[in-house]
């Protein structure tokens, strides 16, 4: 099969519902910075004038996010839009524009073991930023590094 008939197959089968995987790596991130700045779904959906369920599907990937609320996304979340396509996996670089051949599948080991996927580390983080005594901050760092060298 050709390339160009591979990419509009691929295109073509968009349609199924099922989303793509650039989609759901930018979902996440939204949901990461999201987390981090302590708001829910309503609060930001509130501060977009959309629908906490289209938070939830941008979230989830199930919908695509346009450009124009790419923008309104990094606004409200105090980020360059660059930071939703960062830490992107090659292997999602790969499979776009096609699809993934199953919604179960595994997140790859690169999501999975990455701790800054995860909910206690960004609970962690929001928490460690409304310190605002410096010297207390670096007493955690110092206490955090402590800890992690008797493992």
């Amino acid at each position: 099969m050709k390339k160009e008939d591979s990419i509009r197959k691929n295109i073509l089968s968009s349609r199924t519902g099922i989303p793509n995987p650039v989609d759901i790596h930018v979902g996440k991130r939204l949901k990461q910075r999201r987390i981090l700045l302590g708001l829910s779904q309503t609060q930001m959906a509130d501060m977009l004038g959309i629908s906490f369920q289209q938070i939830q599907k941008y979230e989830k990937g199930t919908n695509r996010i346009s450009a124009s609320r790419l923008v309104d996304l990094s606004n409200v979340l105090d980020v360059n839009i660059t930071y939703f396509f960062n830490e992107i996996p090659t292997n999602v670089l790969k499979q776009s524009p096609r699809l993934m051949t199953s919604l179960n599948e595994e997140p790859s080991n690169e999501i999975k073991d990455n701790p800054m996927t995860k909910r206690e580390t960004l609970t962690l983080v929001r928490n460690y930023y409304k310190i605002t005594d410096e010297k207390k901050r670096r007493s955690i760092i110092t206490l955090c590094k402590a800890l992690a060298e008797k493992n």
